[in-house]
C-alpha cells in the first residue's frame, strides 16, 4: 500500500508545494510545529532514511540545504532545525523547522491549526524566496 507521501507526491492527495527535483519534493507539513515546518521526501518510497542510497540521500540532503535557506529568509526564527524520526509514515522524509529554541522542535507539542489560505500564503513566499 502507498504512504500517504506517495499520494502527495502522486498528486492524489493535494498539498502545499514548495519545491521539487527529479528525485525529492518539498511540501509543508498538514500538522505543523511552526508556520513553515516543510518535509523532504524522496520520491522513492523508501522506509528508512539511511536505507536510501548514497546518491539520493546526498540529494534529499543538498535540496533541504536550499529549501532550508528560503525558509529562514521567510520565516523570522533563529535557526532552521531538522529531525529525522521516521516512526509515523513509513517513507522517508526530514523535518525543516523554524525554531527559536530547543522546545520549539518537541514533537510532543500541540500541533498549530492553519488555515488552507494561510498555508498557501505561507508555500508561496518560501517560494519567492527559493
Amino acid at each position: 500500500m502507498a504512504s500517504i507521501f506517495s499520494k502527495i507526491i502522486k498528486g492524489e492527495i493535494p498539498s502545499h508545494k514548495i519545491g521539487e527535483t527529479k528525485n525529492c519534493v518539498a511540501f509543508l507539513d498538514v500538522f505543523p510545529l511552526a508556520k513553515g515546518h516543510t518535509l523532504i521526501v524522496p520520491k522513492k518510497e523508501i522506509d528508512y532514511i539511511f536505507d536510501l542510497d548514497d546518491d539520493l540521500l546526498t540529494e534529499l540532503n543538498l535540496f533541504s540545504k536550499k529549501i532550508a535557506k528560503a525558509l529562514k529568509k521567510t520565516i523570522n526564527c533563529k535557526r532552521i532545525g531538522t529531525a529525522v524520526i521516521g516512526l509515523e509514515v513509513p517513507h522517508a522524509h526530514l523535518h525543516l523547522i523554524p525554531i527559536n529554541s530547543v522546545e520549539d522542535i518537541n514533537f510532543s507539542r500541540p500541533k498549530l491549526k492553519i488555515s488552507q489560505e494561510e498555508m498557501e500564503h505561507i508555500a508561496k513566499e518560501i517560494k519567492s524566496n527559493l
